[in-house]
């Protein structure tokens, strides 16, 4: 059971990680105007935030690799 909560962590934090950071090289419209992701583009501008979703994605690419190296 263990090992299936951890294959889940992996799943979820790879492709999170991976859309956050493939909506921050193409600069999706729809991901930068939603709702939730607003307030960081009124605070970072819309290049910041784009750098900040992408050293987000790798941040969570390295919690899988944290994850997978158990």
């Amino acid at each position: 059971m263990e090992d299936n909560k951890e294959l889940i962590a992996l799943i979820i934090s790879i492709g999170a990680g991976a859309f956050s950071i493939i909506a921050s090289i193409l600069n999706w419209d729809f991901f930068f105007e939603n709702r939730k992701a607003e307030f960081l583009v009124n605070i970072l501008g819309r290049n910041g935030s784009r750098i900040f979703y992408a050293i987000l994605g790798l941040f969570l690419f390295f919690i899988a690799y944290k994850i997978s190296s158990k």
